[in-house]
């Protein structure tokens, strides 16, 4: 039998495997809002990369309560940017921003890299020991540069500066790629297996920006930061939400492995033919707004049988992956993870 390495390493070279694999995000909201009982479903059906079952998760302060049962948040991070957040534990908005005019780019400092923190860095090579011992998987990083020029710019400036490809957009991308790459040095250095970049660059119909803009700006900057991960022999992951299959064979050309696209927005059979062409593996994601939120357990049933079909994982070139939002019904949850477990042994796809 393989073990979560051995699965993950075969699936994305489009290899046979002996059962799907099969990741779990640390889900922070969904732990927070169904506690053991979400605990010990990801315990009864563990998961080929990092363990995220037992991590803790704290309480809301309770300045952030409101009066009504809600939550609201106001916090300045490292980069100084202040995020607004309305639901605890989600991913908020920035509220103001440290470059709101790129003229300040000259003062701008940023804040101490991972490698910089002995503490940080041990503490990373501890879990990813950890995981490599069980014989795990170890996925590291969020690495990113059009997410990080929009949380430190305003989103519509970033994009008026792309059009106008200024100097200013330019030379913070260049001290992003140069901030990100010690980051994926620190996390190759503790032993990762692969790195994660992540980048939304579609909407529900196209790109935010042309596929000629996106190769002019973005592609050699992820070429240079792909570079040492694939020198390292470590995989390489990328996260992109919308629709953006004009990028899919640009991002293969330039050494990603595997994506995790938004399947709601692609005809999946289609992408699930154009991503094994190419040679880009693909993380199974059931869509969480709609299906997981506010669908049906027989929604949940068809979806995962759906991309059962397109992509048939036991084949290779595709994993599961789950993470839960708030507002997840626990039983669609259970449905899910129901529906993951009778696929991942099936090699007789219906």
């Amino acid at each position: 039998m393989m073990n979560g390495m051995e699965r993950v390493r075969s699936c994305l070279r489009f290899e046979p495997v002996d059962r799907a694999p099969l990741e779990y995000h640390p889900c922070l909201r969904g732990l927070y809002e169904h506690g053991d009982a979400l605990r010990s479903m990801i315990k009864a059906l563990p998961g080929d990369f990092e363990d995220f079952s037992d991590v803790e998760v704290p309480p809301p302060r309770p300045q952030d309560l409101t009066p009504g049962g809600g939550y609201h948040s106001l916090e300045v991070d490292e980069w100084g940017v202040e995020w607004e957040r309305c639901i605890y534990l989600m991913a908020g908005h920035p509220k103001t921003y440290p470059l709101e005019d790129l003229s300040r780019l000259g003062g701008y400092r940023f804040p101490a890299n991972t490698c910089d923190d002995p503490s940080r860095v041990a503490a990373l090579a501890k879990r990813v020991e950890e995981t490599k011992r069980k014989g795990g998987y170890v996925k590291l990083g969020w690495i990113n540069l059009l997410e990080k020029l929009h949380a430190l710019c305003p989103f519509e400036t970033v994009l008026m500066e792309l059009y106008d490809d200024s100097g200013e957009i330019n030379d913070l991308a260049d001290k992003l790629v140069e901030y990100q790459a010690r980051e994926i040095q620190t996390l190759l250095d503790a032993g990762a297996n692969g790195i994660q970049l992540a980048d939304d660059f579609g909407t529900n119909s196209a790109m935010l920006i042309s596929p000629e803009c996106w190769r002019q700006f973005f592609k050699p900057r992820y070429q240079k930061l792909i570079k040492p991960i694939r020198d390292a022999g470590a995989d390489v992951f990328f996260h992109c939400c919308g629709y953006a299959p004009d990028i899919l064979p640009d991002l293969r050309e330039i050494g990603v492995d595997a994506v995790w696209p938004q399947l709601s927005v692609y005809d999946i059979d289609w992408l699930a033919g154009a991503l094994r062409d190419i040679g880009l593996a693909c993380a199974i994601h059931i869509d969480r707004a709609g299906v997981m939120t506010r669908g049906t357990q027989d929604d949940v049933s068809r979806a995962v049988d759906a991309a059962v079909r397109a992509f048939n994982p036991m084949e290779g070139g595709s994993w599961f992956y789950v993470e839960t939002d708030n507002d997840f019904p626990l039983e669609n949850i259970r449905r899910l993870l129901s529906e993951i477990e009778k696929y991942r042994i099936r090699r007789d796809v219906p």
